[in-house]
């Protein structure tokens, strides 16, 4: 093998592109092109991905516990996760210094959202890497920009690398360590900040490993000494954190669980089929060996149980672009012997490259409808955030990771809230309880959950599907054998509303009449609406939902009076007791008068209609 004393190119020698005479620069002219191919291609990677940012799927159970991490460690507070997300002490370090120095948490709408405003400077770092990376390995600017444009466009690549995964930034220092390590005429502190670039890749995720070969060959084609120091510094890094350090910096994959690389291929599967072709095919071409190697070698790892497949693919996403654009190269310009494919230029390439183009127009086709881009960046766990503050304010919450860290980003008081984890043994007090759709493997994993659970009164549930959040309430006494059940509790209200809508001194919009009929308004609202009845002529304009109750079954307990304002108004603000409301406010509608939550039982009685 050849071994050089400067960086390896895409054709065996050192410079990115065959190097000017000396004392002479490239034309002005084409490094303004390339700085406007990469601009662009810049822009379109970040732009794509502000608009994936809150994309609703494909969704990915231990992004939580990343983002409540990064939260907790930027506000010194303690926070342990329910399991199964991975360990990254590292990694997570990083998440919360560039939320810190951006005031994510600040300025977003969740804390999500802030955490994943980092993804999307993380992949624009990446693809500039990417870009510079092609170049010195001799692949042409258009070449070069090929590769850019599909780790950029690609569905499957917005959709991975929206998600709070550690890999994304293990990826950029392996590619920041393979930039200086291809730098022409590269000097002993390039090779040492390459060493600490892979060093932070792998305290990042240990799947940053398969990275190291690719590194190892380029260096020794540079030669032996300087590989030598290379590997020195980084087994004694490693050595170090894995060893003394180990508590603190050692980190661990997260569980295997959804998404499946079979749902991210079918965000994409052109990437799937290509990327599979590139990884074989690069093992022909001198230039991409190494890194043909080091992308078997992760891909061979999805076939270990347990390992991760979206943490795979995050490793892997950058590193096949980069090998079917120089495979498609070699193809098309084979400058050598050294570059031409054992049996020869194939006379069919501008066919090859159409059903290349094509290939990949159809898989985008069909991933872009799958992953639907949004700008709107609150979600069921903010609506969830802010039914709690208007119903539980300061309370003491059993929650789930993801909404610990919006809760406490929302300013909760992280005393008040306890995570799964610290059910061990048993669970601490706590008042309500907000989980996702995890709910149900959190309490298998967690035995004390389920006593914490009895008794519980689904309050409010916000968002359908994996994106579910549910508001419990926690210890309500057992329903007395002799109350009512609810069936028949909703059998009153539904009489009595009935009734109340034939009253000719009060007069109800079709949708009020309605909900009334259905049972599906508070007893407190029916008495009292019939009481003013009684007083003055009233008019009922609505029964406004509040968020989340309707799902969890809950009657309705806001009315809207657009009739009789002054009256309406002085006879709720004087309720006492029971029939007192939790807030009686004027409106440019009339009065909106809002009960709190849970009526008593048997509050209605037979009655006629005034």
């Amino acid at each position: 093998m050849a071994q050089h004393s400067r960086g390896t190119t895409f054709s065996g020698r050192s410079p990115a592109t065959r190097p000017p005479p000396a004392g002479t620069r490239p034309p002005a002219a084409q490094w303004l092109l390339s700085l406007d191919i990469v601009l662009a291609l810049l822009a379109l990677a970040g732009g794509l991905r502000v608009l994936a940012l809150a994309a609703p799927a494909p969704a990915l159970p231990a992004e939580a516990a990343n983002v409540a991490h990064a939260y907790a460690l930027g506000h010194l507070t303690p926070f342990t996760d329910a399991g199964g997300a991975g360990v990254s002490p590292f990694g997570w370090l990083q998440l919360s210094a560039a939320t810190m120095v951006s005031d994510a948490f600040g300025r977003s709408a969740t804390a999500l959202a802030a955490v994943r405003e980092t993804m999307i400077v993380t992949a624009v770092a990446g693809a500039l890497l990417l870009w510079v990376l092609a170049r010195r390995l001799g692949l042409t600017r258009w070449a070069s920009a090929a590769a850019v444009a599909l780790l950029a466009a690609s569905p499957l690549a917005l959709g991975l690398q929206r998600l709070v995964v550690v890999e994304h930034l293990a990826a950029v220092w392996a590619l920041g360590a393979l930039v200086l390590i291809t730098k022409p005429g590269a000097r002993i502190r390039h090779d040492v900040a390459a060493a600490g670039c892979l060093l932070a890749a792998v305290l990042t995720s240990p799947l940053a490993l398969a990275i190291l070969p690719a590194a190892g060959w380029l260096l020794v084609r540079r030669g032996p000494a300087r590989a030598a120091l290379v590997a020195v510094l980084l087994n004694l890094g490693l050595g170090i954190a894995f060893g003394p350090a180990a508590a603190v910096l050692r980190p661990h994959l997260a569980a295997a669980g959804r998404p499946s690389v079979a749902d991210w291929v079918a965000l994409d599967p052109a990437w799937a089929v290509l990327s599979t072709v590139a990884l074989v095919a690069a093992l022909a071409v001198t230039s991409l060996r190494p890194f043909a190697v080091s992308g078997l070698l992760l891909a061979a790892t999805l076939l270990i149980p347990g390992v991760p497949g979206t943490a795979v693919l995050a490793l892997l996403l950058p590193v096949t672009p980069l090998l079917l654009a120089g495979v498609a190269q070699a193809v098309t310009r084979p400058r050598t012997a050294a570059h031409r494919w054992p049996t020869g230029r194939s006379p069919a390439v501008a066919a090859g490259a159409v059903v290349l183009v094509a290939t990949v127009a159809v898989g985008w086709g069909y991933g872009y409808p799958a992953l639907p881009l949004s700008t709107d960046r609150s979600g069921p766990l903010a609506a969830a955030r802010d039914w709690l503050r208007a119903n539980a304010s300061g309370a003491r919450l059993l929650v789930d990771d993801a909404a610990w860290a919006e809760l406490a980003d929302a300013g909760w008081p992280t005393g008040m809230l306890a995570s799964p984890a610290a059910c061990a043994a048993t669970c601490p007090p706590a008042e309500w309880a907000v989980f996702g759709d995890d709910e149900a493997g959190l309490r298998s994993r967690y035995p004390a959950l389920e006593a914490a659970f009895a008794g519980t009164v689904t309050t409010a549930v916000f968002g359908t599907g994996d994106r579910r959040v549910t508001v419990s309430r926690l210890g309500v006494p057992l329903t007395d054998p002799a109350a009512p059940s609810e069936a028949s509790e909703a059998s009153a209200r539904a009489h009595a509303g009935a009734a109340l809508t034939a009253s000719p001194r009060i007069t109800f919009t079709p949708d009020a009449a309605a909900v009334l009929r259905a049972g599906q308004v508070d007893p407190r609202l029916i008495a009292t609406i019939a009481a003013l009845a009684a007083l003055q002529p009233a008019t009922v304009g609505a029964f406004p939902e509040i968020p989340g109750e309707d799902p969890a079954g809950r009657p309705r307990r806001r009315v809207l009076l657009t009739g009789g304002a002054d009256g309406a108004a002085a006879f709720y603000t004087g309720q006492r007791d029971l029939f007192r409301p939790s807030s009686v406010t004027r409106t440019a509608d009339g009065v909106l008068v809002t009960y709190p939550l849970f009526a008593p039982t048997g509050l209605l009685v037979p009655f006629s209609s005034p």
